[in-house]
């Protein structure tokens, strides 16, 4: 991860980045705006996610999972409090960065009003469905499949359309974003900042993405719950 990994998100990131900008007419784009604006949302994602898998982490780390499991909760119990741990996580985060960005540079958030909520919605739950199919693989291989955890977000990041349009992409990963939830999010809001228009179609488009995904890992998870069960695991897990 440290030798090959991060240096290779990076330099696709910001090289994306540099590409994008050099094409860029900065005379009718807010870039501050825009990369701030990017910032406060990949964290959001990024809180998603990781509000999932590293809750999961610390239960196993702390041998936890015995004094959940032993209650008569439910997997899908489980996975809703999970869910909703997200929300209270990133409503805590979101409103620190909000404030700092307002304080610090000037960048008021809230001039998307309502019509952003969409979008950070599917946001969460794509951040959240992440967190989730990292958990399963947690269930089925165990702490040596921790590092995705913490690293798994960043290998989207460079086709998510994060900073940068997804037309500052080589053609062949265009297509690659294009499945991913979080391209038409980020898609949609930089519409809605730039030229203040709502596209309901990014919004359902990342809507119809999620729910397929959710289906997915949902259905992942029971897998790799009921393996890690039959086979005796869930408090051998380390």
């Amino acid at each position: 991860m440290d030798i090959f990994f991060w240096p290779t998100m990076d330099l696709l990131v910001w090289g994306f980045m540099s590409l994008y900008l050099e094409k860029l007419d900065l005379a009718n784009v807010n870039i501050f705006s825009a990369i701030l604006g990017a910032v406060i949302f990949w964290g959001i994602l990024q809180q998603s996610q990781g509000s999932v898998s590293t809750t999961f982490l610390e239960d196993v780390w702390e041998k936890n999972l015995l004094n959940i499991f032993v209650t008569p909760l439910t997997i899908l119990e489980f996975i809703l409090a999970t869910f909703g741990l997200v929300i209270v996580r990133v409503i805590l985060g979101g409103i620190v960065m909000v404030i700092l960005a307002l304080l610090l540079y000037h960048f008021n958030v809230f001039v998307l009003q309502l019509a952003a909520i969409p979008f950070i919605l599917n946001l969460i739950v794509f951040g959240s469905v992440l967190g989730l199919f990292i958990t399963a693989i947690l269930l089925r291989f165990g702490t040596s499949a921790q590092v995705l955890a913490f690293g798994f977000i960043f290998l989207i990041q460079p086709f998510s359309a994060v900073f940068y349009p997804v037309s500052a992409l080589p053609r062949v990963l265009q297509y690659i974003s294009y499945i991913l939830p979080s391209t038409y999010v980020f898609e949609g809001l930089r519409t809605l900042l730039n030229q203040g228009v709502f596209n309901t179609a990014y919004m359902i488009y990342a809507a119809l993405l999620n729910i397929v995904y959710l289906v997915g890992v949902l259905l992942l998870f029971y897998l790799a719950f009921g393996w890690v069960k039959k086979n005796g695991l869930l408090l051998k897990l380390d």
